[in-house]
């Protein structure tokens, strides 16, 4: 029954990435190397036959970011019935070099598809995917796909802006100070987008909230994790959310007794009696469908995504914290928002100078009711909204 539940949600997949608009406020930049790939559509490789090659940044002990990826690997495995030997995965792998190694070992092992979950790793996709036209490269968090001429090069991701705005809405209705925290990996538009959306949840039930964003300048260590999460404590932050990808601000929440909020994966065990809930992921149908696609001769698209209509991203409650008013408003903004009633993101006016996920300066101008849309597969809001405050 579990694998034909994956396969109908990898269906449904198909359907809403060929649907997924490539319009955005901030176009996605051209590397400046894009060529005309003739790399056409194949005929299909027999199941049997096929071999995958899978990068992450960490590994499953990390029960997180990279976690929620092997978790989707291990269901397109299971879903399309591949063997051990058909599904090789790199595993703790830096976004340097090491990455280049890792696709070449993938390539030279007949890999006839490769996936890697960093935003680091994307240059070195891209240059592969010039150099091997007859591989499949599909990199997680990227932007420049599109603009890279080549049929054999995507990108991957989903609106976890949905995920946060409701963490966001759960948050607003918990905090007893208004004044929430957000623990976030880097200061690029990923994390910049992601909490923005969760700060315009709470304010959305709460409009005296503020919030206090402290930045790691890395994606995982704990120890950094974890005196981040206890200096927002300190700071008087009643309600603190992470963008990184350890259980550290969970545990480090649990033991000061502040309510916490996880991300990727159910972070609840880390923090039993003080995590509300967690932003999840579920990426298997992102490589059911791609893989499928290589197993028909079909194209993938070069940039595609997922929501919580489709079940890609959505919220896990910790029935036992909760409040129950909390959960409620949750549950009916995520109906409003599956059903196109509430669009859970920025809407203008709104001004201001920032970066886009290339990291150059733009600034940006909406109008009023004027909707920010992100690109499909890469956030590229890089604007900090009033209210909040980076804490240097």
């Amino acid at each position: 029954m579990k694998k034909v539940l994956l396969v109908l949600l990898a269906l449904a997949m198909i359907v809403a990435f060929a649907a997924c608009s490539t319009d955005a406020n901030v176009d996605n930049p051209d590397d400046g190397n894009a060529t005309d790939d003739t790399n056409a559509e194949s005929a299909g490789i027999a199941v049997e036959d096929i071999k995958v090659g899978h990068i992450h940044i960490n590994d499953e002990a990390e029960q997180g970011y990279s976690t929620a990826h092997i978790n989707g690997i291990n269901g397109m495995k299971e879903a399309l019935g591949l063997s051990d030997d058909q599904v090789i995965g790199k595993y703790n792998i830096s976004e340097d070099s090491s990455c280049a190694d890792a696709i070449q070992e993938l390539v030279e092992a007949g890999c006839n598809i490769i996936f890697a979950d960093s935003f680091g790793f994307e240059d070195y996709m891209l240059e592969a995917a010039k150099e091997y036209p007859d591989v499949q490269f599909c990199h997680a968090t990227g932007f420049q796909a599109l603009g890279s001429g080549l049929s054999n090069f995507h990108n991957y991701f989903g609106n976890i802006y949905e995920a946060r705005y409701l963490c966001g809405v759960i948050a607003g209705l918990t905090t007893q100070d208004n004044k929430l925290g957000y623990v976030s990996a880097m200061r690029n538009t990923e994390c910049i987008s992601g909490f923005t959306a969760f700060y315009l949840g709470a304010k959305s039930v709460n409009p005296d909230v503020t919030m206090d964003v402290i930045f790691n300048n890395t994606w995982f260590d704990m120890t950094i994790e974890a005196q981040s999460a206890q200096s927002l404590i300190d700071r008087g932050c009643d309600v603190i959310c992470q963008h990184t990808d350890s259980t550290a601000v969970q545990s480090t929440c649990e033991a000061g007794g502040v309510y916490c909020i996880g991300y990727n994966t159910d972070m609840s065990a880390a923090a039993p009696n003080y995590n509300l809930c967690s932003a999840v992921w579920d990426w298997s149908a992102v490589y059911i469908s791609a893989v499928q696609a290589v197993l028909d001769g079909e194209e993938i698209p070069a940039d595609f995504c997922g929501d919580l209509a489709d079940g890609m991203v959505n919220v896990v409650y910790n029935e036992a914290v909760i409040p129950a008013e909390a959960k409620a408003k949750a549950e009916e903004v995520k109906q409003q928002i599956i059903d196109g009633q509430l669009y859970p993101y920025v809407i203008g006016p709104f001004s201001g100078a920032g970066i886009n996920a290339a990291g150059e300066e733009v600034t940006i101008d909406l109008a009023e009711g004027e909707e920010y849309h992100e690109p499909q597969s890469a956030p590229q809001w890089g604007f900090i909204l009033p209210g909040i405050t980076i804490v240097e």
